[in-house]
């Protein structure tokens, strides 16, 4: 008869012979993977290296791209715009000081003068502030030169009362060359800061003959929809009103969401208003300035490095 003890020795033999195994195993095996894991992390480390050195080398390249676009953007622009101005329209104050400032010194060098900055703040086309915006459309802060919108949609409305003070009607209008006086235009502005629906970054504010409308990235906020809709409203009165609107933008204001690319799936606003999705660069900007000069010709286009797009005008 076996005893207990006869089972417990079994079993303690059959655990070290397991034991021993694995030992003996790990022994054999460990050398060889080792070895191949170090390899697999040397390789990806020389990986990473080239990677790293492949990157630097194309932004190097691409600064120097930069670097000459910015050296030759005042001489590809130079007289495109001579004589005309420029309103610049900051929708998104996310839109760098740099791209402002860049674009300002290029239409300069194109020959237009730039009459004036207003940035158009979160309140604007908001739902919250609609009734506010009415009654002061509607009421004695509007000047009597200023035609009521005959809309009741308040963001045609107020982007039909802008225009009037923004733009120099344009070739075809009743009144075209005459400017809005600049009293209704900063009656009109005045009001509408109180609002606090825009700002304006400049001192003073006059009508152009041309607008450029700046966004970048997606139009935030829940009711991001009705706001873009809004802001699609602004660049194509704007447009209608002067002699010509572009909205320039980066890549991401081209993706979903944006401004760029909401003009783009809009068939009636991208055919009488241009767009560019690369205005952070000085490609970009070049772009813009002779999208205006060719919007001056009757000529809307969609430029940039975006699909279906002209690289410039």
């Amino acid at each position: 008869m076996i005893d207990f003890r006869y089972h417990l020795v079994s079993l303690i033999a059959v655990f070290l012979a397991v034991a021993l195994g694995i030992v003996i195993g790990t022994t054999q095996l460990n050398g060889p993977l080792t070895d191949n894991l170090q390899g697999q992390v040397t390789a990806l480390q020389e990986d990473k290296r080239s990677l790293e050195d492949q990157t630097q080398l194309l932004q190097t390249q691409l600064d120097d791209v930069g670097r000459f676009e910015e050296a030759v953007g005042p001489s590809l622009v130079d007289g495109t715009l001579a004589g005309r101005s420029v309103v610049l329209v900051v929708a998104g104050g996310e839109v760098e000081a740099e791209v402002v400032e860049g674009l300002t010194a290029l239409l300069g060098s194109a020959g237009s003068t730039v009459t004036g900055t207003i940035r158009l703040t979160d309140a604007y086309a908001d739902e919250a502030t609609a009734d506010t915006l009415e009654t002061f459309l509607s009421g004695p802060g509007v000047p009597l030169s200023v035609s009521q919108p005959e809309s009741d949609d308040p963001g045609a409305a107020v982007a039909s009362v802008l225009a009037q003070v923004l733009m120099v009607p344009g070739v075809g209008a009743v009144d075209a060359g005459t400017a809005p006086s600049a009293a209704d235009t900063a009656t009109v502005l005045a009001g509408l800061e109180e609002l606090e629906v825009l700002s304006r970054d400049t001192t003073s504010v006059s009508a152009a003959d041309f607008a450029v409308v700046l966004t970048t990235g997606a139009v935030g906020g829940e009711d991001a929809e009705a706001r873009t809709t809004a802001l699609v409203q602004l660049a194509t009165a704007l447009d209608e009103e002067g002699s010509g609107a572009v909205v320039a933008g980066d890549l991401a204001a081209n993706g979903d969401g944006g401004l760029v690319s909401a003009l783009r799936g809009d068939s009636a606003a991208t055919g009488v208003v241009s767009t560019v999705d690369n205005v952070t660069t000085a490609a970009g900007r070049i772009s813009t300035v002779l999208a205006l000069a060719a919007e001056g010709r009757g000529t809307s286009g969609e430029y940039g490095v975006g699909e279906d797009t002209q690289p410039v005008p």
